[in-house]
């Protein structure tokens, strides 16, 4: 079969490469193939657009002690000293050698956080709303088999004392959703109910509220800050 007609591969090989775990000649022949089919690089952004926002519910991870030894080795860095010592050196040799294995280490960390995560069979819903300026705010997660959601904040929301953030679900057609109220910092776990992902669901909001939430059981009565839909992840 031509590789331009298995839609299964295609999906496979785009996750793999977002993901960083395609490698040596397989990832050299799927960059071959991105130049050339605009297909494929909109399947590859629509997995970047996935998985990205995955990073936000993960800690960091320290790399093992013999990432710093394959980054030297790979850098041609001296092996005399070791890893935690490179901090002592202040020559300009050691500060541009310092600025490629920061870069190293930090696409490093971005594959393993993603990894673990997706490696999470319960998590298979994800959002990300975003203001007018299309920064992302807020990052949805949600696990239909326990029936909940986690709603973090990217950063603080400026929210004034008197007022909340509400979560909505906005249906193609009737009224929306209240999904719960959010605090303006931090993280909230909320109810995953068929309402808040239903295949009616044509986006999700975010409104300013007053203390309590809308006080209209039919919508909110705020102006909408934040905005996005559920991306499902199986």
């Amino acid at each position: 079969m031509n590789f331009r007609d298995n839609a299964p591969l295609r999906e496979k090989l785009a996750a793999e490469y977002v993901l960083g775990t395609l490698k040596g000649g397989a990832r050299r022949r799927f960059e071959g193939y991105l130049h050339n089919d605009a297909a494929l690089r909109r399947i590859t952004m629509e997995w970047q657009d996935r998985l990205a926002p995955l990073a936000e519910f993960s800690s960091a991870q320290a790399p093992r002690r013999q990432v710093w030894s394959d980054i030297e080795r790979r850098l041609n860095l001296p092996r005399r000293h070791a890893a935690w010592q490179f901090w002592r050196n202040e020559s300009v040799t050691f500060w541009r050698g310092l600025g490629v294995v920061s870069t190293a280490v930090a696409a490093l960390l971005v594959v393993v956080i993603s990894v673990r995560t997706l490696d999470t069979p319960a998590l298979d819903y994800v959002a990300t709303l975003t203001d007018e300026q299309s920064r992302t705010a807020l990052v949805l997660t949600g696990d239909s088999g326990r029936k909940s959601m986690t709603v973090r904040l990217v950063g603080n929301a400026p929210v004034p004392s008197d007022k909340q953030l509400q979560l909505w679900a906005v249906p193609k057609t009737g009224n929306p959703r209240s999904l719960g109220l959010l605090a303006d910092r931090g993280e909230v776990r909320l109810a995953l109910t068929p309402g808040a992902i239903g295949a009616d669901v044509a986006l999700l909001a975010v409104s300013l509220e007053p203390k309590g939430g809308s006080p209209n059981p039919n919508g909110p009565t705020g102006p909408i800050l934040y905005k996005g839909n559920w991306v499902r992840m199986m």
